[in-house]
């Protein structure tokens, strides 16, 4: 086998295109030339003349790891298949050893040696676990986020792992869908750039070293705006919508080069996602030029007979007709349902043509190519990186400072906030020493015994300055059966034997002794993520007679929250001193707490997601459509047959992009340097900022943009720019912004990308509730 890879290196002449313009998609003009442009084309071409069809087939799979052990994976079910060259891939796996051990298979045992991809949900980190992405995306902090990429880029395959599914980009703006916790917020603009940064610290610009992953965009598309907030119910909405407020993160992936899609399990104009050819082909590749390779979502082939299109023959038709390359676990022995059990029959029975497979089977092999397995395809089995490049302590050292920059502040009344290290501080709650949960969701590679918890946290950086008192406070829910759906993959907290009166008293005790309470409570790690939507968004209510109870001590209480989603906190805002939301830090989540809480470190994170009243508010964003009959801006009240709700108010209880500091900023000198543009010209804006409180601290800009007259309805503001600055106390910085025509674009009702003449209104400040505007005019 080696034989017959090195002498198609050698043989075979190389097109003299590198590798970083193949995998870039920046100008769709140039899609039929981006589509030709393979530099290993020859080369697939020489192995697809040596395969039988199920081999090619083969490529085209991509099975767990289901039952490999290490030393065991050749007599294993998958291994045979591998030996047999029937897969092309294996996802969850992991460590050098394993990984090796299943290549050697691919490479030295099957009959023509294509070595294996392997893919894994490498979300927010690997061994090193930084913040749920929607956490990190409240840093507003692009480099550092593509900084957690590289570091999980480094580590994942440092053990191994060449292909990882993230970014998962899809827009929602319904708290109820768990895997809100998963993404970037709601806003597009803002989800784009994080996008391309995931994109660019997983890829670099070089897929062939031995040290960055191939990343995969998902769920296209629309993923996120599951009807009532239920995951893997269906998506409905006009392609206007799709185009202006839904497809711009997705396609930011595509621009920045990401090597790989992965299909939503949504369906989209009545069509399943996996089985949607406009989707995969005429927008993916026709429009946008994206020349990777597309994989399902787990079983996604399977699942299109449930949503009633078809039997387990046509849906594998319809999907690699669509463009679906690879097939996620859709050879597992439960399901009927998939590329290796159905195309071959389809095949022969004249449904698919040889063209169909060898399109998919080339994809395969290019990205194989792309990753240089082909040259080494044990480049990623180097025990000395697993011993030394893992979880190290810098890395673990960045992923505290990561964690801190995400933390959200959302009330601190008399500045509570930081607190001392002195005296003695109560620590009270079920997440107190929920190391296991510190994560959140989405982490598999983490290990939870190394997490560092509120309580470790604490002890650590108080030390002998004070005194920290601990009691759990509550379980976690009431509801027995609800917790255990909310602390599963080895995330449980331990139900304590205690009655609830019982756990309550410990915790007033513990209160009564405390000259300030640090109160843990919220969600647990998989009360948010796949799977998890709810229709309460509270905090759970044994946790909130808790917090009501502590409350009523009289001693100042400090809620630090934990949540993978928008929570309703009405009553908690009204009564609580000090909230500070840390959603789940990851693994140094401990000593980030605590860097935070003794004020070593400045809270500077932003909402990325409007915090509604209640659930019934739900779904709501800021950047959504005016009505005929808007409530103006005294939306504090109610006014029969204006668009509002006769009991809650209209505006939400927190908005995007909202985040207090324990030191104060002031906006001045807000300027634009013309009033009228052409379609050539720019506006340059600028805006002091004054840290006008006791601390250093960062802020993050933020500059919105109206379109007050449009061929079709335009949002009442759209995020278009923002940088975080840190500014010292005292100090004044200037803050400028260049928007262009480009800015101003959008799809109208013909879906062109178009910006038409007008007046524009500009709004600058801390937050999307800002008032600071002026305008401009963009002629004809």
């Amino acid at each position: 086998m080696k034989k017959l890879i090195n002498v198609q290196t050698i043989a075979i002449a190389v097109m003299a295109m590198t590798l970083a313009s193949c995998n870039s998609n920046t100008d769709t003009a140039k899609t039929a030339q981006s589509q030709t442009e393979n530099p290993y084309a020859s080369k697939v071409d020489s192995i697809l003349e040596l395969m039988t069809i199920d081999e090619k087939i083969g490529q085209l799979n991509l099975p767990t790891s289901g039952d490999i052990t290490t030393g065991a994976a050749k007599g294993s079910d998958v291994g045979k298949r591998i030996e047999e060259g029937k897969v092309g891939g294996l996802f969850n796996i992991k460590t050098v050893e394993k990984i090796y051990e299943v290549q050697k298979i691919a490479v030295e045992k099957s009959r023509l040696g294509i070595p294996l991809i392997f893919g894994m949900d490498v979300i927010h980190g690997y061994k090193t676990t930084f913040p749920i992405p929607l956490g990190l995306s409240s840093s507003w902090d692009m480099e550092m986020i593509e900084q957690t990429a590289r570091v999980a880029a480094t580590e994942a395959s440092a053990d191994g792992v060449n292909w990882t599914f993230s970014p998962m980009v899809d827009i929602s703006r319904d708290a109820r869908w768990g895997r809100v916790s998963e993404g970037n917020g709601e806003d597009p603009f803002l989800g784009s750039r994080i996008a391309e940064a995931m994109v660019r610290g997983y890829q670099q610009d070089d897929l062939s070293a031995n040290n960055t992953l191939m990343a995969c965009v998902k769920h296209f598309a629309l993923y996120g705006a599951a009807e009532a907030g239920r995951d893997y119910n269906t998506v409905d909405m006009s392609k206007i919508r799709m185009y202006n407020e839904y497809l711009e993160p997705y396609k930011a992936a595509i621009d920045a080069g990401v090597g790989s899609v992965m299909a939503s399990f949504n369906e989209i104009d009545g069509v399943p996602a996996t089985g949607n050819k406009w989707l995969l082909t005429d927008l993916l590749r026709d429009d946008w030029g994206f020349n990777g390779f597309v994989v399902t979502d787990y079983t996604g082939i399977y699942e299109m007979t449930a949503h009633g299109v078809g039997d387990k023959f046509e849906v594998s038709e319809q999907a690699l007709k669509a463009g679906v390359d690879m097939d996620m676990a859709g050879d597992s022995p439960s399901i009927p349902v998939a590329f290796a059990k159905t195309l071959k029959t389809s095949y022969e029975n004249g449904k698919i043509s040889m063209d169909d497979i060898d399109t998919a089977v080339r994809r395969m092999l290019t990205a194989k190519f792309q990753l240089g397995l082909f040259d080494d395809p044990y480049k990623y089995c180097d025990i000395k990186r697993a011993n030394t490049e893992i979880f190290t302590p810098e890395n673990r050292t960045f992923a505290r400072k990561v964690s801190a920059e995400s933390m959200v502040l959302l009330k601190n009344e008399a500045q509570l906030l930081p607190i001392k290290k002195s005296g003695t501080i109560g620590l009270i709650g079920p997440l107190a020493k929920a190391a296991n949960n510190m994560a959140g969701t989405w982490s598999v590679a983490t290990d939870q015994e190394k997490s560092n918890s509120v309580f470790d946290g604490l002890t650590e950086v108080i030390g002998d300055k004070a005194t920290l008192l601990y009691a759990k406070g509550s379980n976690v829910d009431y509801d027995l059966e609800l917790e255990q759906r909310a602390t599963m993959f080895g995330k449980s907290i331990p139900r304590d034997g205690r009655t609830d009166k019982q756990l309550l008293d410990e915790a007033l005790q513990v209160a009564s002794k405390s000259d300030v309470i640090v109160a843990t409570l919220g969600e647990t790690a998989e009360f948010s993520g796949e799977s998890s939507s709810r229709t309460d968004l509270g905090i759970p209510q044994v946790q909130k007679d808790l917090l009501n109870a502590l409350l009523k001590t009289g001693k100042p209480v400090v809620l630090v929250l934990f949540t993978g989603r928008p929570l309703v906190l009405v009553e908690e805002n009204d009564n609580v001193p000090a909230i500070l939301n840390v959603w789940f830090p990851g693994s140094e989540a401990g000593r980030a707490i605590s860097d935070v809480l003794f004020g070593a470190v400045n809270p500077s994170g932003k909402l990325t997601a409007t915090f509604p009243r209640n659930v019934g508010q739900v779904p709501i964003f800021y950047n959504h459509k005016n009505t005929g009959r808007p409530l103006g801006n005294d939306e504090g009240r109610f006014e029969k047959f204006k668009s509002n709700y006769i009991d809650v108010r209209n505006e939400p209880l927190y908005p995007f992009g909202y985040g207090l500091s324990y030191t104060t900023f002031e906006y001045s000198n807000f300027n634009l340097n013309t009033t009228r543009i052409d379609n050539n010209g720019t506006v340059e804006v600028s805006v002091d900022v004054t840290n006008t409180g006791d601390y250093d601290g960062k802020e993050v800009v933020q500059l919105y943009v109206r379109d007050l007259v449009g061929s079709v309805t335009r949002p009442v503001k759209e995020l278009k720019g923002f940088e975080k600055v840190a500014i010292k106390k005292g100090e004044t910085k200037t803050v400028n912004f260049t928007l262009t025509v480009e800015d101003l674009k959008f799809y109208n009702s013909a879906l062109d990308f178009v910006a038409e003449p007008g007046e524009f209104q500009v709004f600058v400040g801390t937050d999307s509730d800002t008032e600071m505007m002026k305008t401009f005019q963009l002629t004809k």
